[in-house]
């Protein structure tokens, strides 16, 4: 890793710990989605994957605007929160409302993991004065958010109680 010395150089890495978080995402949701029993929670993932691989390009003009190239460095934080949802669906018995509830709690900490890493980063763009970068920062803050709203009522409203309700 390159020395952190400034604001700039915190808020470029940062940048590519979130670049390298979204392009592992953007591989694991088709893995969710097709272990989710849900309909809507399959196509939630399916949308979340769209609105990732959006976001990886907001990305890629921030670090355009920024006069940098777009790369990942590797993220220890999103790779064990994606390890850890492998293990729930390898480990879970067959599709059901039980391994559902787990998806979206995994799902929901990816989702958690993103909201402060871009919140940091909007909060710090602020800071630096990069007004070019604000509004592709929020726009992805606002979408990572209303991703984990969804899902939390996805969970309380039908598939946690689901889940309960099944047979052990």
């Amino acid at each position: 890793m390159a020395a952190i010395k400034t604001m700039d150089d915190l808020f470029l890495h940062t940048l590519k710990d979130i670049y390298y978080a979204e392009r592992q995402i953007l591989k694991t949701l088709p893995k969710m989605a097709k272990a989710a029993q849900d309909e809507s929670l399959k196509a939630a993932f399916r949308k979340h994957r769209e609105q990732t691989q959006e976001q990886i390009e907001r990305l890629q003009q921030v670090f355009e605007a920024l006069g940098k190239r777009a790369q990942g460095v590797t993220c220890e934080a999103i790779n064990g929160l994606i390890e850890e949802g492998e293990e729930l669906i390898e480990s879970a018995q067959g599709p059901g409302p039980v391994l559902d509830a787990g998806l979206i709690a995994a799902a929901q900490a990816v989702e958690h993991y993103e909201i402060a890493r871009y919140g940091t980063l909007l909060a710090w763009a602020r800071t630096r004065g990069d007004k070019n970068v604000l509004g592709l920062i929020e726009a992805t803050l606002a979408e990572e958010k209303e991703t984990d709203a969804l899902l939390n009522d996805m969970a309380e409203s039908a598939v946690n109680q689901q889940a309960v309700g099944s047979a052990a």
